[in-house]
């Protein structure tokens, strides 16, 4: 299974990222740490799942190692990492979440997945802007990461959940998804 947005990031939101990048870094290091701690909440709520277990527990160190790769960004840039601020995108996308432990379980995985594919396209987009050189290759392979990432949560959905659920779930949540981002002011953050 696979899906795709159904809205495309705009080019202000790009410009707005561009033109204030220290600051998208800040929040780009906020975001890694965040999904650290996601992966590990999965596991402490999802200890009976030994598949989930073992992918959450592969994501928290690999978005921990991201983590740590754009703090060494930060420091180069003589930055440093700000107090982690609530993500508007992210808590509106909760805010949809269904009752029930199984409701919960499909979407916390559909709306995992769906926050990854988005950091893919945005990543995408910003490893196409910046100019040659270590920055864009360190973000091509973020990009990569993140496309990974939302086939993870996608196949852990499939394997966890009821099949006939996933399809009518993921929809609806995709285009709630894309009228939050809509709603977003632009600003130097990836959502």
């Amino acid at each position: 299974m696979d899906f795709k947005l159904k809205y495309s990031s705009s080019d202000s939101w790009l410009d707005a990222v561009l033109g204030d990048f220290d600051q998208f870094l800040v929040d780009h290091a906020s975001c890694e740490k965040k999904a650290s701690g996601m992966a590990i909440s999965m596991i402490s709520h999802y200890p009976d799942k030994p598949i989930l277990v073992k992918a959450m527990l592969d994501l928290a160190i690999e978005e921990l190692s991201h983590f740590r790769d754009v703090m060494a960004l930060l420091i180069n840039r003589g930055l440093q990492a700000g107090a982690d601020q609530k993500d508007p995108y992210v808590n509106q996308l909760h805010k949809a979440m269904g009752q029930g432990t199984e409701a919960y379980l499909l979407d916390r995985l559909l709306i995992a997945s769906i926050v990854e594919a988005r950091g893919a396209e945005r990543f995408g987009m910003i490893a196409e802007a910046l100019p040659d050189g270590r920055l864009k290759t360190f973000y091509h392979a973020i990009t990569e990461s993140e496309q990974q990432h939302y086939k993870l949560f996608l196949s852990l959905a499939e394997q966890h959940c009821d099949p006939q659920l996933i399809s009518p779930r993921l929809d609806e949540l995709l285009v709630t998804e894309a009228n939050i981002i809509q709603q977003l002011p632009d600003r130097p953050a990836l959502h």
